[in-house]
């Protein structure tokens, strides 16, 4: 359990006693969902079908998971981070495939061209916004494992 403050980089702080969740791990949960919603409006404007695999695999990892992260931050910090990590980075993989790699009608350049701007843009802030979790998470998870006395 933590005893003291460990500051901005860990996960989570004790301040008079209260846990305070790390404000980078919010930020970045946070700015990924919005990018996630307008880039879904995007999905939407454009009519590109998701698959049921593919769409379950939004719900459930793209948006929830780094949010079931957060929920679990004032509990189990390390296993937040981890959540918030390990979504982000399948949400990675998945947008950079689906996105970029794989020609169907998910790839940037496939979208309808009145779409095509925003859905290029925010699959690109996807990018830069899941790696960026990657980096927090894992971060944050490390400096939150206790060190052993040497």
């Amino acid at each position: 359990m933590e005893t003291g403050h460990r500051g901005r980089a860990g996960l989570v702080g004790r301040e008079g006693g209260v846990n305070r969740v790390d404000g980078s791990l919010i930020a970045v949960v946070l700015l990924h969902l919005a990018i996630t919603i307008v880039h879904g409006q995007a999905h939407g404007g454009a009519a590109i079908p998701l698959p049921l695999a593919a769409t379950l695999f939004v719900y459930l990892v793209i948006l929830a998971g780094p949010l079931v992260g957060l929920a679990l931050a004032r509990w189990r910090p390390v296993a937040a981070a981890w959540v918030v990590a390990a979504s982000l980075g399948s949400a990675l993989v998945f947008g950079l495939v689906n996105h970029f790699i794989i020609a169907g009608p998910d790839h940037v350049d496939h979208v309808a061209q009145a779409w095509r701007t925003q859905f290029r843009i925010t699959a690109l802030l996807l990018v830069a916004s899941e790696a960026a979790g990657v980096v927090v998470g894992v971060r944050s998870a490390l400096r939150r494992i206790p060190r052993r006395a040497s």
